[in-house]
């Protein structure tokens, strides 16, 4: 059995924690640069807000319903984050973090020892008292059922936090009411293509003869048939190792000049490898776009993007920055008033996996990678940019974003620690 352990609006819950006075009033979470509503909580969805809402079209709805906003604020996420991991891994030996704010747990044989449901419900319990973010925990024989369960524990409070699909009457009921649009693996695309077959819930696709599914859908569409069947088969790691890495911003201000430029590249680019290393995989390629502001129709147009190989798959930040910055370069136009950059890093593969080059250009690989990982240990250790790169920059620069709305970092930085006044 699986259990898919999910953090209910969790941005928005974790900002609550600090700010109890908040606890049953709506609440908002916006993107970077304050631009739309990234995360919200069932309070606010009645007021009619969305996740998605541009924040400036829905300004008077937020203010004449007294909905607390918040800018996004990553590094306060993460540990909380960190910590409700913490709490699974004391209970479940085998967890995999699928995302911020989810985590698949391995029960499989835990249930010779205790009643699955009313352990998970203990669990689900410890961290809401612990860390005051409440979950909703689907448990079933695959991901996918598990990931469909959590979200009737999240709809329905009669399941008190945990919805347990463990016999094939409840998982045919489960599919039958489900949308086929939220089920995990059925993208825009596949929505639309089974709709076209005439398939119009989760069901009606589980019915359907293997040899029908093979002939329509490939792989990924076979597995996620197989999970809704009961065959678990759907590896997360390998997912996730599938991904692209991206990290993208628009700009507080507009500019200009090719220095402030490579600034914001070499910023994403430093990201782009922390997470690359965090997941122990390497990229064999990175792309970097730039674009102007598409909203100035008054303003000169441009977009331009550029994808470089690397010789050998890497995760050394300065060998991905150099590479980024020849793109700039490259597509660097003078003269545009530049809102947006992007470092994408693509043909990732586990470390393991690396081939290596005999004609190699960079010699001291090991020292390189190794000189990257103490960075990012000191980072962690002290603060978020306490070292990094030159071309990077101030800390203050027009291209950075505003956050207007941020909170402090309360679990991370000593100096912006919860001050309580009795």
């Amino acid at each position: 059995m699986w259990a898919l352990i999910d953090c209910n609006s969790f941005f928005a819950n974790v900002e609550r924690v600090f700010h109890p006075g908040l606890r049953h009033k709506p609440v908002c979470v916006l993107s970077s640069n304050d631009g739309i509503i990234v995360a919200l909580t069932p309070e606010a969805k009645a007021l009619g807000l969305h996740r998605g809402d541009a924040f400036f079209k829905v300004r008077d709805t937020v203010e004449k319903g007294g909905v607390a906003v918040f800018s996004t604020n990553m590094m306060l996420y993460s540990a909380m984050s960190q910590r409700v991991t913490n709490i699974i891994r004391q209970s479940v030996d085998i967890v995999e973090n699928y995302s911020i704010d989810e985590s698949f747990a391995n029960l499989a044989g835990y249930e010779i020892h205790f009643d699955i449901e009313e352990y998970m419900r203990s669990v689900a319990d410890r961290i809401c008292l612990w860390t005051d973010i409440p979950v909703s925990v689907g448990v079933a024989p695959t991901k996918t059922l598990a990931k469909i369960g959590s979200k009737f524990a999240k709809q329905y409070p009669g399941y008190r936090s945990v919805c347990m699909i463990d016999s094939d009457e409840k998982r045919r009921k489960a599919l039958e009411i489900f949308d086929l649009s939220d089920v995990w693996g059925i993208g825009r695309r596949s929505f639309e293509k089974l709709k076209s077959l005439g398939v119009n819930t989760p069901l009606e696709f589980a019915d359907k003869p293997g040899d029908w599914v093979r002939r329509h859908f490939s792989k990924p569409g076979v597995e996620t048939w197989k999970e809704l069947n009961g065959y678990s088969c759907i590896d997360t790691s390998e997912i996730l190792m599938r991904q692209n890495i991206t990290t993208s911003r628009s700009f507080g201000d507009m500019i200009t000049t090719i220095e402030q430029v490579k600034a914001s590249v070499a910023t994403f680019a430093a990201s782009c490898a922390n997470k690359l290393r965090g997941q122990s995989s390497a990229a064999g390629c990175v792309t970097v776009f730039l674009c102007s502001n598409f909203f100035r129709e008054d303003l000169e147009q441009y977009y331009n993007a550029e994808t470089l190989p690397f010789c050998v798959p890497t995760a050394d930040t300065i060998e991905i920055t150099k590479t980024a910055l020849e793109i700039v370069d490259r597509i660097f136009k003078p003269g545009i008033r530049y809102k947006k950059s992007g470092v994408i890093l693509g043909k990732i593969v586990h470390q393991d996996n690396v081939q290596p080059d005999l004609f190699d250009p960079v010699q001291n690989r090991t020292e390189r990678l190794d000189l990257s990982q103490r960075i990012d240990s000191l980072n962690q250790k002290y603060g978020l940019k306490t070292v990094s790169l030159g071309v990077e920059g101030e800390k203050q620069q027009p291209w950075k974003v505003k956050s207007e709305h941020k909170s402090y970092n309360y679990l991370t930085d000593i100096n912006e620690i919860l001050t309580i006044r009795i």
